[in-house]
């Protein structure tokens, strides 16, 4: 919302304004239907043939400017081109000067245009939005599915640009070829693209169409597992706030934070069935005792995430203390031969769990020009966590007494844990900054998951829009009142629509299929291959490591030939494969078998993430990307709701037998995956963005 209102507001090219979306138009014609249909004034046909034809007029309006603005800039390279003929023979380096200039200037202009295309899609996604939340109608399914795919689709024209490949091409090739004349022979069809000389208006020119289509590389894929809004704002002034905000040292121990953690979820996976068992417990125990911490999780997002309001150093402060004590009773436990004082240390290391801060000191202390790096550093910091803690199991084997202490398999991860946030709480304590929070900006955004710098810029700029664009009538107030964020987990949900609800249990999804896989390796393992310890950690750290490589193709390669939406479905099929493939329905259960079904299950998954959480971004509502309640946080509950119910179902098969816990628990994973695909092909056209 916050980039839609300063396009609108700051970004409109002067001499083009009649030629923009009429946002103002639409959102009041929105307003009217929603009354009109609540007092029953109005039927549902009627309603989308009028919105239908409003929409249909204002995408045509654009697309016809479009083209003849191409049209005029395709003229004026064909002028140029002519002016580069005559230069042949007589080369005159001030001539030469001038008309690279000339090229540059046409670049600048393309750039215009495509920063236009930009806002007018982003005012069609956003009205189509607006419509599905007002009316709870699928609109956007309905206008999509029957403008998009035909042959004479204007929709497409202002989604995917046509005719900028060839535009940038000719840019690209006369401006190379004019640097020849100072000492380059080459021609650009004689390079490898990427060892091709650009000039800095290429690269502008493709940074703006990427973004136009959506294009992406494997920094921004990868980023977008955070789920950190990535502002786009030029402003100097912003920048400098943010400037002065922002403290490197604070940044790394922040992603220190986010390693250790995730570290201290895993490391204890391939010994958990042992531990449970050296306390008297079943093997499939271990399902609670790895799904306790997120039990603990689900609280702790929501207070960490109200915390980091008013502090970032008090909750990591806290956040280190208790996940310190939880991992020294962890230890403990073995000793004291106490299930209990196991589970509560678990328990302890849930409650410890700063992700939500982690997140918002990104958005809110990292500068915009930092943001995906920094994002991208979060979800990296996570994968190698999840990497390195079973990887670290498996070194961890001895056997020995030290004092009243027993150092073995089971026990070394919790004291190995806990020196380890030791000794990040003294460096935290030492070296972490605190920034300085606006008391004026809290107090209207408090909650806000965006940079604390701009929220005030945002609430002006939302402020003057609903005051320029809304149809006067008495209500501005009122319209004001709903861009706040919500308040509670209950008017969240309220906002949610059936796109986003379908992209929470796809995430549900995914990481129900996950924790199955990894919480039950050591059992599954250990009983039908007689896999030990080490071989547990060494095939859990490859699995974790697979997913760098995998987002690197995925984020470079495919997510920039296939749209996000044809990406999802596709994860979800393979997923679903992965899943089948994994069920023992013969009298044989082979190594292959399982780790091919693994493979699939754990690499879709992950894919999937990055996607799913790309598409939510988008369909989610402008409220919830604001206070504590907001999209991050609701994406992380179902996730760690997911957890809580795969760590649950292991532990209740385990009544069954442990020759019964594989198939028992994959049959849940096999249905929701498929009520996700059913739900996804159901609202697949909504998902056009």
């Amino acid at each position: 919302m916050v980039n839609f209102s300063k396009k609108l507001t700051t970004d409109q090219i002067p001499g083009w304004g009649e030629y923009y979306f009429n946002y103002r138009l639409l959102k009041g014609r929105v307003k009217e239907y929603t009354e009109q249909t609540r007092e029953g004034n109005r039927d549902r046909r009627r309603v989308l043939k009028d919105f239908s034809k409003l929409l249909d007029d204002e995408i045509e309006k654009i697309v016809l400017f479009m083209i003849e603005q191409q049209g005029l800039i395709a003229a004026r390279l064909e002028d140029l081109g002519k002016k580069r003929a005559r230069l042949q023979d007589l080369p005159l380096l001030q001539e030469i000067a001038e008309l690279r200039e000339a090229y540059r200037e046409v670049g600048l202009d393309l750039v215009k245009l495509l920063k236009f295309v930009e806002i007018n899609a982003n005012a069609v996604r956003k009205i189509l939005k607006k419509f599905d939340e007002r009316l709870g109608y699928k609109f956007t399914d309905y206008y999509v599915k029957s403008r998009s795919n035909h042959p004479y689709s204007q929709l497409q024209q202002v989604f995917r640009h046509v005719g900028i490949g060839a535009v940038v091409g000719a840019l690209s090739r006369n401006l190379s070829d004019l640097e020849e004349r100072e000492g380059s022979y080459l021609n650009i069809y004689d390079q490898h693209p990427l060892a091709i000389p650009k000039d800095p208006i290429i690269d502008l020119i493709k940074t703006t169409a990427d973004k136009l289509t959506n294009s992406t590389n494997f920094l921004r894929f990868l980023g977008q597992h955070a789920l950190i809004a990535q502002d786009d704002t030029t402003s100097s002034e912003v920048e400098n706030v943010e400037e002065d905000k922002y403290y490197f040292i604070s940044l790394v121990l922040n992603l220190v934070n986010t390693f250790l953690y995730m570290v201290n979820t895993y490391i204890i996976v391939p010994t958990a069935d042992d531990y449970a068992t050296s306390l008297g417990a079943a093997a499939t125990v271990c399902g609670v005792i790895i799904g306790s911490m997120a039990v603990a999780q689900i609280f702790s997002s929501v207070y960490f995430s109200a915390w980091s309001n008013r502090s970032y150093f008090r909750p990591l402060l806290f956040s280190s203390v208790v996940l310190l004590l939880g991992n020294v009773m962890y230890a403990l436990a073995y000793d004291l031969d106490s299930l209990a004082i196991l589970l509560i240390g678990r328990l302890l290391c849930g409650l410890g769990s700063a992700r939500a801060v982690n997140r918002r000191y990104i958005s809110d202390c990292v500068p915009p020009r930092l943001r995906m790096q920094a994002s991208a550093a979060f979800v990296s910091a996570s994968a190698l966590g999840m990497a390195c803690g079973p990887a670290l199991a498996g070194l961890l084997q001895t056997n020995f007494k030290l004092h009243v202490f027993t150092i073995n398999q089971d026990t070394l991860p919790g004291w190995v844990m806990a020196f380890g946030w030791l000794a990040y709480l003294i460096w935290l304590w030492i070296s972490f900054k605190e920034p300085a929070l606006d008391p004026g900006v809290k107090v209207f955004y408090e909650g806000s998951s965006t940079s604390s710098s701009t929220r005030y810029l945002e609430q002006e700029l939302e402020q003057g829009l609903a005051e320029q664009l809304l149809v006067s009538n008495g209500n501005d107030q009122g319209e004001v009142r709903s861009l706040k964020p919500a308040s509670s987990f209950a008017s969240a949900y309220r906002l949610l629509t059936p796109s986003v609800k379908v992209q929470l249990l796809i995430y549900f999804m995914l990481k129900y299929a996950m924790e199955i896989l990894l919480s039950e390796s050591s059992v599954v393992t250990s009983y039908y291959f007689g896999w030990t310890t080490s071989t547990i950690a060494v095939f859990l750290a490859i699995l974790g490591l697979t997913v760098l490589p995998v987002n690197a193709i995925v984020g470079t390669y495919i997510s920039n030939m296939f749209e996000d939406r044809q990406i999802l479905l596709a994860s979800e099929v393979v997923l679903l494969v992965g899943v089948l493939l994994s069920f023992r329905l013969t009298g044989t259960y082979t190594v292959a078998q399982y780790v091919c079904s693994a493979l699939l299950t754990f690499v879709s998954a992950e894919v999937l993430e990055g996607v799913n959480l790309s598409l939510l971004s988008q369909v989610m509502s402008s409220r919830l990307s604001r206070g504590t309640y907001n999209g991050g946080l609701l994406s992380t509950e179902a996730g760690t709701l997911a957890r809580v119910v795969a760590d649950g179902t292991i532990t209740l098969a385990g009544y069954l037998g442990k020759g019964a816990v594989l198939n028992a628990t994959l049959l849940p994973s096999l249905l929701i995956c498929l009520a996700s695909i059913a739900a996804t092909i159901s609202t697949y056209n909504s998902l056009f963005y």
